[in-house]
C-alpha cells in the first residue's frame, strides 16, 4: 500500500487527474461553440447544399461530412490551446519560480548510469589512442 500511495502523490499523476477533470470540463463549452459558431460559418462554404460541406455517396446512410471534420479538428485545437496557456503555462511557471526562490537548480539533472560513465570514458580512451593531440588531460604536445 506504500508503494501505491507514492505512486498516486507523484507530482505527475496529480496533474494528469487535474489535466483530465479540466479537459472534460471545457469539452461541453467547446463543443457548444464550434457547433452553434464555427460549423455555421464552415457550412457557408458548402454553397447552396443543405449539408453544407457535406456529400452523400449514394443515400442519407453514406453522408460524409467534411464540416464535422473540420469541426472536431478545430475543437481540439481550441481545447489544447485553453488548457496549455490557462493551466499548463502559468503552473510550469509558478514552478520555476517556486525552485528559484528555494536555491534550486532550473532542471533536475538526472544522474548517469555507472554503464553510461564507462562508456564515455572508454570512448574517450579510444578517442585520445588514435589523436593524442586530442586528449584534454594530456596536456600541451611538444
Amino acid at each position: 500500500m506504500k508503494g501505491f500511495k507514492d505512486f498516486i502523490m507523484q507530482g505527475n499523476v496529480i496533474d494528469l487527474a487535474v489535466g483530465l477533470v479540466i479537459g472534460s470540463a471545457f469539452t461541453a463549452l467547446i463543443g457548444a461553440f464550434v457547433d452553434s459558431l464555427i460549423q455555421p460559418i464552415i457550412n457557408v462554404f458548402g454553397g447552396g447544399n443543405v449539408h453544407g460541406l457535406a456529400f452523400l455517396i449514394t443515400n442519407e446512410s453514406t453522408r460524409v461530412d467534411v464540416g464535422a471534420i473540420l469541426s472536431a479538428v478545430i475543437a481540439f485545437l481550441i481545447t489544447a490551446a485553453v488548457v496549455y496557456f490557462v493551466f499548463v503555462l502559468p503552473i510550469s511557471k509558478a514552478r520555476a519560480l517556486d525552485r528559484r526562490r528555494r536555491g534550486l537548480p532550473e532542471e533536475e539533472e538526472t544522474p548517469l548510469s555507472e554503464d553510461i560513465l564507462l562508456l564515455t570514458e572508454i570512448r574517450d580512451l579510444l578517442s585520445a589512442q588514435r589523436d593524442p593531440s586530442s586528449d584534454p588531460q594530456a596536456g600541451p604536445q611538444a
